[in-house]
């Protein structure tokens, strides 16, 4: 399928009898779901049975699933404790996905927090504690089914690490260009950071830097939410496909591009996860 589409599931009841179910109900041909508190910094186990179980389930509907790494994730903070837990969250997520056969997971790719000295100096110090946490957990996955690490840049709000499409060169540069270092295109984030995804051409030209910044192959995802505000207003509030400032317009680009064949859509857009909500079906349509 050139673009499988789906929505962020919530666990609940389990992998297969909450994930899953939710997913058949609202029709998605993808996923993307926690493996454990968004909010919170315990590393939850798996129960190998269940693991097992959804793999197989994945496999037998042909369903590719992501994991969200929880939101406390920051690699770039100042506060020795965060940047240490945040370490250990990424790793620990990156086997869960490799445990339930999940394709990658999404880590945001953080702020350096501003407190008082030289800005430019916090931001190297930042992007150094990124290589040291993250080049040892990417050398650690091998082969081609292993999960990807999926970098989504920010909306550009605080001391941001990665917002602007630009950013990813400095950050992907100190990851060496890892091979498994891929990205998530958050389309209301990279709006809120400046894209003129609301012009026409806009989100072709988008990509297409993508490509020219990563190389062919390292857009894995795509993040499908138009937004509540304007362009470059650097606030991440997602609204609905087409009742935002981005409109179904660069949707249609997203799915006409290259460089997004078979590349998934995952919605997370407000009330996505209900069965009345129109934005699946209406990503199904734009898909053509």
């Amino acid at each position: 399928m050139r673009n499988p589409i789906g929505t962020h599931v919530q666990v609940g009841k389990g992998l297969v009898a909450g994930a899953l179910a939710q997913a058949d109900l609202l029709g998605c041909e993808t996923l993307q779901l926690f493996v454990g508190n968004p909010r919170g910094w315990a590393l939850s186990a798996g129960r190998p049975a269940e693991d097992k179980e959804f793999r197989r389930q994945l496999e037998s509907r042909g369903m590719r699933a992501f994991v969200h790494a929880p939101y406390l994730v920051n690699l770039g903070s100042p506060t020795p404790a965060t940047f240490e837990r945040s370490a250990a969250a990424v790793a620990h997520n990156l086997r869960r996905a490799a445990e339930i056969g999940a394709e990658g997971v999404v880590v945001h790719t953080g702020s350096f927090v501003s407190t008082d000295g030289d800005p430019e100096a916090q931001l190297a110090t930042a992007m150094g504690q990124v290589r040291e946490a993250l080049l040892p957990v990417l050398d650690t996955i091998e082969g081609d089914d292993a999960p990807w690490l999926l970098l989504e840049p920010t909306a550009g709000q605080g001391r941001s690490l990665c917002a602007d499409v630009e950013d990813l060169t400095a950050y992907l540069s100190a990851l060496d260009l890892h091979p498994k270092a891929g990205i998530c295109l958050d389309t209301c984030h990279v709006f809120a950071a400046g894209a003129r995804l609301d012009e026409p051409g806009g989100t072709t030209a988008t990509v297409d830097r993508i490509v020219e910044i990563g190389g062919p192959g390292r857009l894995r995802l795509i993040h499908a939410n138009d937004s509540m505000d304007v362009r470059g207003a650097f606030k991440d509030r997602h609204q609905l496909i087409g009742q935002g400032h981005i409109g179904t317009g660069a949707f249609e680009e997203l799915f006409a591009h290259p460089a997004t064949d078979g590349v998934p859509f995952i919605l997370e857009t407000p009330d996505s996860r209900d069965v009345d909500n129109a934005d699946i079906p209406l990503l199904k349509r734009l898909r053509g």
